[in-house]
């Protein structure tokens, strides 16, 4: 009896290891350059591993990946910062309306908060704001840093807009939109990042389980590179809101990349963040998405425009109930078909979120009265 409750501890330690993720190696950049990158307009912005920070610019059809310190620090934010888009306004020396808050991410090592601005008047600039636990409000300063810049191909057509970048581990992946056939592109830029490394470009096509039909003009919105049974595959989502997973290993030059969509959450959504995380034992996702107005006055999912999603992640291995049989979030009169995806009461009116540490996410949240508090949260 004893060996056998010895065995069943062991079992469970490994089964608890097995479920912790390892921290990931540090993102390494090579042959960087020191200066000025000039960045034409920031689209999205994401930490990788260590605190390299990703700076999608799809006008100027680049990647820039920057080198920001940090020291190590519990996150804070045990408080709510209200109103801090106006006080980010404020900050520049302009007022809430003439700013746009366009992407939130966390250093994930200092912990500090980071905010990509798009100031208007008086004169159009894009800038990245830092926010720490306690609430201080400073800026990143892009003079004078050690980066690498990684060129987004045109293909056929322009590019216009970055829509995310995540690190996999070995590359970087990025998702745009362009004005051509195939509109929607991957980009694969493999490790060690070097400067002035040109990105392979490929076309997708996906199944959109709410229009019936595989299309390829749609792109990506949200990227999350994940491991399953060994092997390496990227998860997305598009507007309409398939959840999508790519084999990593199939994406390989001069090929269409053909996506598995795996859920459905429903028609008249555009994703906006999303992010994997460990509770209890079992990894889930959270997804935050943004309802066509349209949609949101007719069907409303919340009271806001924007809501939160949260599923178990295990749904992505399935290889049976796909694309024309992917599992639904909600059936046609809006009630639910599962309980392993569950629309998150708590995240409802969140515009941008990034995860915080284990338990918490920081999301930039609507106020109300048309601005946005930076609060966190914990993960449901």
């Amino acid at each position: 009896m004893r060996r056998t409750r010895c065995l069943t501890r062991l079992a469970c330690l490994l089964a608890l290891l097995t479920a912790t993720a390892a921290p990931a190696d540090p993102v390494k950049l090579d042959k960087t350059t020191t200066g000025t990158p000039e960045i034409k307009s920031i689209d999205v912005i994401r930490f990788g591993p260590g605190g390299v920070l990703f700076i999608g610019d799809g006008k100027g059809s680049q990647v820039i990946a920057v080198e920001v310190e940090g020291t190590p620090a519990k996150a804070g934010f045990s408080e709510g910062i209200d109103g801090i888009k106006a006080k980010i306004a404020g900050r520049l020396g302009a007022t809430a309306k003439d700013v746009e808050i366009v992407d939130l991410a966390v250093h994930p090592v200092s912990k500090i908060a980071h905010v990509a601005v798009r100031k208007q008047q008086p004169q159009s600039k894009s800038v990245i704001m830092t926010i720490d636990g306690s609430g201080k409000i400073g800026e990143l300063a892009l003079e004078n840093v050690k980066y690498a810049r990684l060129e987004l191909p045109k293909g056929k057509g322009a590019l216009s807009t970055v829509t995310d970048v995540a690190w996999a581990g070995d590359r970087l992946l990025a998702a745009g939109l362009a004005n051509e056939e195939f509109a929607s592109k991957i980009f694969v830029i493999p490790a060690p990042l070097t400067h002035e490394a040109k990105a392979n470009i490929y076309s997708t096509e996906t199944y959109h389980v709410a229009h019936g039909r595989w299309e390829t003009k749609a792109p990506m919105t949200v990227l999350m590179p994940y491991e399953e049974e060994g092997k390496k595959y990227l998860a997305g989502s598009f507007a309409c809101t398939p959840v999508v997973k790519y084999p990593l290993d199939e994406v390989k030059e001069d090929n269409k990349v053909k996506g598995v969509s795996m859920i459905e959450m429903g028609n008249g959504n555009r994703p906006r963040n999303m992010f994997s995380y460990e509770k209890g034992g079992k990894s889930y996702v959270l997804m935050n998405a943004q309802r066509m107005q349209r949609f949101h006055d007719t069907k409303p999912i919340g009271p806001s425009p924007y809501w939160t999603v949260k599923f178990d992640r295990e749904l992505l291995a399935g290889k049976e109930q796909v694309n024309k049989e992917a599992l639904w979030r909600v059936d046609r009169d809006l009630n639910p078909k599962t309980d392993r995806i569950k629309v998150v009461a708590d995240f409802h009116g969140v515009v941008h979120m990034d995860r915080l540490d284990d338990t918490r996410a920081l999301t930039l949240k609507e106020d109300g009265k048309g601005g946005l508090n930076l609060v966190a949260l914990p993960l449901p």
